[in-house]
């Protein structure tokens, strides 16, 4: 039924507004009337984002903070016993733009009778794979609520996980950018000043003055050209990345760095480790929970070998044997996961592996930018002094002369 935003006027002449849903423009007005109020506007608010080209461009994106706020205080109302199409009524009011839309449109969904996970399902860039498949669990066992609870922390220890990445990750970004700042400003101000003096001393300037002076002259003389094919460059970079073949090579050299391959795998250990123990503790079957495992985890290389493991852990059900074969987990996790599967107990033994691991990849992006801050401060330094030794040596030359 669709959902009519209005302006009204109630019986002490005081204005009111909020939406209503009716089958129609009258019958919305004939409610709004039926409540002793005198509608002024009724509009349909529209699921398929209303406005203008320009209001939704620069409309507030759904980000993790918004789904980690609905599924939480959605658990709340459901443990304190209200209906599942009250309480996503409820919250919808909470939100605003492109996510209160989405709201009203799964309410008006499950209020004809949808499942509510099939129309999470309608918006995959808002809902992951792993969320609509716990709530599908959820729904069928008539344990949403803890599962919704379960889903929170997992959402929260996740996003957390990625901002100690990134905050790890933009140290170094930051050191590298001031760098080729202050290169490029040498190398386009000050190098051009003194190479018409240096031109002018009618002797044969050291090697790497010549060199200097040449890196100068190509970045003043042809920066059109060098800025067009730079990003060139970096357009066909990003294609060919995009493409599957292109990211499955990107991965495989990812895995060959000596820093970059230990954090990759840790990492795919978390993600895999974290979210079956998740969805076998939620009553998802191993079959249906490996299916969607293996492919949230973010390097294709160990996709494709977790996607092999997983045909003949289906076949025989022997996780830990297998997943030894794939060289992504670590002895340790391996015996975990054995115990595990040994004791009855894979769901909260994977959990655990993950959990572990968790840590350990927080640990791990805190070393790794001690380890590269080092090597961008060497880089700098080694470049910086080369410029600064490639304009003394024929200054050091000049003053030879004068003497």
């Amino acid at each position: 039924m669709p959902l009519y935003r209005y302006d009204s006027y109630n019986r002490r002449g005081g204005k009111a507004s909020g939406t209503i849903d009716a089958a129609s423009v009258v019958a919305a007005k004939e409610l709004l009337r039926g409540q002793g109020l005198m509608p002024t506007t009724v509009e349909e608010v529209r699921n398929d984002g209303g406005g203008s080209f320009l209001a939704g461009l620069f409309e507030k994106p759904v980000d993790v903070k918004m789904v980690i706020l609905f599924t939480k205080q959605l658990s709340v109302l459901l443990r304190s016993a209200v209906p599942l199409l009250q309480a996503i009524d409820l919250l919808i009011d909470q939100f605003e733009g492109k996510f209160k839309r989405v709201l009203i449109s799964i309410k008006d969904a499950v209020k004809t009778g949808e499942p509510l996970a099939k129309e999470l399902a309608k918006h995959p860039k808002i809902f992951s794979n792993v969320y609509i498949q716990l709530v599908k669990a959820g729904e069928a066992s008539g344990k949403l609520e803890p599962i919704l609870e379960s889903l929170v922390s997992y959402l929260e220890r996740t996003e957390e996980t990625k901002k100690k990445v990134q905050k790890a990750m933009r140290s170094p970004l930051m050191t590298l950018s001031f760098a080729v700042l202050v290169i490029v400003g040498l190398l386009t101000v000050l190098v051009p000043k003194l190479t018409a003096m240096f031109k002018n001393m009618k002797q044969e300037l050291p090697l790497p003055t010549r060199i200097l002076i040449a890196v100068s002259d190509a970045l003043t003389n042809n920066y059109i050209v060098l800025g067009v094919g730079l990003t060139t460059i970096v357009f066909v970079f990003s294609y060919w990345k995009s493409t599957a073949k292109g990211k499955y090579q990107w991965d495989a050299w990812m895995l060959n760095m000596p820093l970059i391959n230990y954090f990759a795998r840790t990492k795919a250990v978390v993600q895999f480790s974290k979210t079956l123990g998740m969805l076998m503790e939620s009553g998802v079957n191993l079959s249906e929970a490996l299916d969607i495992v293996c492919n949230i985890v973010e390097n294709r290389v160990l996709t494709v070998k977790l996607n092999n493991a997983r045909d003949k852990i289906i076949k025989e059900g022997k996780i830990a044997k297998y997943l030894s074969e794939t060289g992504i987990f670590p002895k340790i996790a391996l015996y975990m996961i054995s115990t595990g599967e040994q004791s009855g107990k894979l769901g909260q033994m994977l959990l655990t592996v993950g959990n572990d691991y968790e840590v350990e990849l927080a640990e791990l992006s805190d070393g790794l930018t001690e380890k590269i801050n080092p090597i961008m401060t060497m880089f700098m330094a080694l470049v910086v002094g080369f410029i600064v030794i490639s304009i003394f040596m024929p200054m050091m030359s000049m003053g030879d002369m004068v003497k």
